[in-house]
């Protein structure tokens, strides 16, 4: 399978084009320079190409405020915090590719060649070589094959960085933090095949654009320090968790990315014991020193209070120590003692023999619970099957363990056995199967379907782990190789065991479960659990699927609903600074939506379904005049082109009780330094960008009568004019834009076939009480309350015989995108009026492209007779 990538997405061209405007004015040619690099007194040189920033600290700060504005971003920042700039994606967007792409960008628009991605871990350094990968022949079509080479840092390889240096193309260098975050780091250090130089010098010299993927994760002095070191132009910093955000360019937060639909509907099938209080119940929570000669163990056990039996948190120490006295005399507890508590193992002995780690526990029904969250998994993946296969979508569930030997243990002989996870799920998997609905479903054997992804010893073994080794290295390694084949609705494997250490390296769209099977408390935090399935989806042919009915993420959780959910809002109150309230849905409350049985062929609907189905294809018409004289007055009114300017500014360093702050003693700029600005074809530059003549556009520059501005700032001027001419082409096309219709082309309706799905109901959600009068049976699913008004008053009132919404599939084509209308309605009054309404609220403001789009509604449905297309804001509004 090849994964096919959208290079149209609106939200991602945002988080790039927020990134490259930080430049806006530096020349086209200037982004390289060539240097040398030399040891002193040695004849010996290395000669290299490197960045080149040819604008002033005020310029990029004026630049980095226009962004921020323009991005709705909070606190504009009135002095740049170094040349540091944050990009917040949430997880599942596509934030790999936003920057892999902004690389690209960064080198078409003004020549910068050098990039270093630093990451902080194994897991996510081989994310990031996959993405390179993948995505290559994608950029080499949208780039014209720009030369490129990518390149992973290999302390025993130095001598690749002299290649890095010297190479005359787009270098991208991925390296780990760890291998230069210390002076004795052989990167860091002399080397005899670089000529007695440090191997750092030569990413040094080249002044790379430094891209730091999960900065949070290297925010010490030392690896703050280590970053610097590599002397970078700039450091673009990409996160869902920013620890600090440093010049804040671009926020996609998780509320963001979950209205828009980017990422999937995430809902909590919850697991829990209740009422389980029958055996002596131990958890133990912490074990800590407690002043020098004290250690105490923080347990959960079952005590009796005067409101009966409570699961409650108890302190054991050298003089607390019986349980059954702690747990206020539970017989259940009889003679069971804390006998060792160990500090440096952390690990608590019992009188019974037992010993628990922390983290562990005895009693309370706990592989009851973790067998009944493998059927709940099992059950949700086949439903989702039996769903998503007929629409060619592979679906996986994840399971994460934190102990090896409950999926695969070994003998004395050192033979395989499988582990109670293993055993467990193959008899579930048995017993689901074999049910009347799912037969037929999956033809594979039980032991085809389900594997583990774990590292091994030297002998093979499969084994616990922490996430960066080197055993974990060659691990991460296969699940990416394996990524592609996973997605294949013809591979059998569907269900995964991988350790819980290895979550980071899990990136597959395909993942529809996750359940975590842990022993011991997981201290994971919720979005890291979630962030592994919330990419949307793909089907055979490697495309996106964006329907939101399909991507839904199902979490088996051993927690409460409330509990899981108050977790996560925390969280991202705290990661993010927004509120996330009522997004995370309980599964027990989605509702299907049906439609109406046998309404195609309910006159009622076929009098006005008959009127507009047919497709159209449009022209437009304008003339070149026009064009020439709009685009010119816009050039003419746009804004200043500003000179590159140089500023020196003075400060007295004042240390107070309050911190440390500064005086201003002086400050002047200049900007008329002497350097030569290299002039690029213009007339290419704007062809590019907009596909017009080179004639037409110098007309165009003639009539502004600002063409000479394109001697103070070329970059700057050109940028400027292409948004002013798009502007008015785009205006212009749409004035004069005719539909037609396509002969024998109709929204067939077969269309209307995968017509039952499931959604959360919320306060838009319209419940239908007079299913006659529309194709719904229960539930219409809407985005305002204006819809919803809308929807109740159709219902209600005598004046509309029918209504329906309009399906997403039914699009409208335009210059500016597809064109989704609301509604369909039956108006009855003196006569019959067919209405194709689109609802706004009264006074509301609408976007440019909104109006722009309702205006090609208006002009595609002239074509269609008898059919009335309308912008409404209630039902009073469907007049002629």
């Amino acid at each position: 399978m090849i994964l096919h990538f959208d290079s149209n997405q609106e939200y991602q061209l945002e988080a790039i084009k927020a990134v490259t405007d930080i430049f806006e004015g530096q020349p086209l040619s200037g982004g390289d320079f060539e240097f040398s690099v030399s040891s002193p007194g040695a004849l010996y040189s290395e000669n290299g190409l490197g960045n080149q920033l040819s604008l002033s600290e005020e310029q990029i700060l004026e630049n980095v405020r226009n962004i921020q504005q323009s991005n709705e971003i909070k606190n504009l920042v009135s002095e740049l915090k170094g040349m540091n700039f944050s990009v917040e994606m949430e997880t599942g967007t596509g934030k790999t590719y936003v920057y892999l792409r902004t690389i690209y960008e960064l080198n078409k628009l003004y020549g910068f060649k050098k990039f270093v991605i630093v990451v902080p871990s194994i897991a996510i350094r081989e994310g990031v070589l996959k993405n390179l990968k993948i995505t290559h022949e994608h950029f080499q079509a949208l780039y014209d094959k720009a030369a490129i080479n990518f390149d992973v840092y290999d302390s025993k390889k130095v001598s690749h960085l002299r290649s890095f240096a010297s190479a005359n193309s787009i270098q991208i260098l991925v390296i780990n933090i760890d291998a230069f975050a210390k002076d004795e780091n052989i990167i860091n250090e002399p080397n005899d095949k670089l000529t007695g130089k440090k191997p750092v010098e030569f990413i040094q010299s080249t002044q790379p654009i430094v891209i730091l993927d999960e900065p949070q994760n290297m925010e010490t002095e030392n690896r703050k320090r280590a970053i610097a070191n590599l002397n970078p132009l700039c450091t673009l910093r990409y996160s869902a968790t920013h620890t600090n955000l440093y010049n804040l360019m671009y926020s996609l937060n998780p509320v963001k990315a979950y209205d828009l639909g980017l990422v999937k509907q995430i809902e909590v099938d919850s697991v829990v014991s209740e009422n389980a209080m029958n055996d002596a119940f131990v958890q133990v929570e912490k074990i800590q020193a407690r002043g020098k000669n004290k250690i105490i163990a923080r347990l959960k056990i079952d005590v009796n209070t005067p409101k009966g039996v409570v699961r409650k948190s108890v302190t054991v120490d050298r003089d607390k120590f019986d349980l059954y006295k702690l747990s206020g005399e539970r017989s259940i507890y009889q003679n069971l003692k804390v006998t060792e508590i160990d500090l440096s193992n952390q690990v608590v002995s019992l009188s019974n023999g037992q010993m628990l780690n922390v983290g562990e526990t005895q009693g309370g029904l706990n592989d009851e619970v973790l067998h009944y969250m493998i059927k709940k998994a099992v059950e949700e993946h086949l439903k989702k099957e039996k769903f998503y296969k007929p629409k060619g979508i592979k679906v996986l569930t994840l399971f994460f363990i934190d102990k090896v030997k409950n999926y695969r243990n070994y003998d004395t002989d050192g033979n395989a056995v499988k582990g109670k996870f293993a055993q467990w799920f193959e008899e579930i998997f048995k017993a689901e199967i074999s049910k009347p609905t799912f037969s037929g479903l999956i033809s594979y054997s039980v032991d085809e379907i389900h594997n583990g992804y774990f590292s091994q010893d030297n002998k093979g073994r499969l084994k616990d782990s922490g996430g960066e080794s080197q055993a974990d290295d060659d691990t991460y390694k296969l699940i990416m190789q394996d990524k592609e084949k996973l997605l294949d609705i013809n591979t059998p494997l569907r269900f995964i065991f991988s350790h819980s250490a290895l979550r980071e390296g899990w990136d597959n769209p395909n993942v529809f479960q996750i359940c975590t099977l842990n022993e011991t408390k997981s201290e994971i935090k919720k979005r890291q659990e979630i962030g592994r399935g919330l990419r949307l989806c793909v089907n055979q042919n490697g495309q996106r699927i964006h329907d939101r009915n399909t991507n839904k993420l199902t979490v088996i959780a051993n927690e409460k609903y409330e509990d899981f959910a108050k977790a996560l809002q925390k969280e991202i109150e705290e990661d993010c600074g927004v509120q996330f309230e009522n997004r995370i849905k309980n599964k027990a409350e989605r509702k299907k939506v049906n439609y109406r049985k046998g309404f195609e062929a309910d006159p009622k609907f076929l009098q006005i379904w008959e009127k507009i189905r047919g497709k159209t294809k449009y022209s437009v018409s304008y003339t070149t005049t026009d064009l020439i004289t709009f685009a010119g007055k816009a050039i003419r009114d746009m804004p200043e082109t500003l000179k590159p300017t140089v500023r020196s500014s003075k400060q007295k360093v004042l240390i107070t009780d309050e911190g440390v702050s500064g005086q201003l003693l002086s400050d002047s700029a200049i900007n008329d330094y002497g350097i030569k600005i290299e002039i690029p074809d213009i007339l290419a530059y704007i062809q590019g960008k907009t596909e017009l003549t080179r004639d037409t556009i110098l007309q165009i520059l003639k009539k502004s009568g600002r063409i000479n501005e394109v001697l103070i700032n070329p970059q700057m001027f050109m940028d400027n004019a292409t948004n002013a001419i798009k502007n008015v082409l785009y205006d212009l096309m749409i004035d004069g834009i005719k539909y037609e219709k396509i002969g024998g082309k109709l929204y067939e309706m077969t269309l209307f076939d995968a017509i039952d799905f499931e959604i959360y109901i919320d306060n838009f959600t319209h419940t239908v009480s007079n299913a006659d009068k529309t194709i719904y049976e229960n539930y219409i699913p809407l985005d305002s309350g204006v819809e919803n008004q809308f929807a109740k008053d159709c219902e209600t009132s005598e004046n509309i015989e029918f209504y329906f919404k309009l399906p997403n599939w039914f699009k409208i084509p335009t210059p500016i995108g597809n064109y989704n209308p609301d509604w369909a309605v039956v108006f009855k009054g003196e006569k019959k009026i067919y209405f194709v309404a689109e609802t706004k609220g009264e006074g509301q403001e609408l976007l440019k492209s909104e109006k722009q789009k309702i205006k090609c509604g208006k002009e595609h449905f002239r074509e269609f007779v008898e059919v009335v297309y309308k912008q409404v804001s209630t039902v009073k509004d469907l007049t002629v």
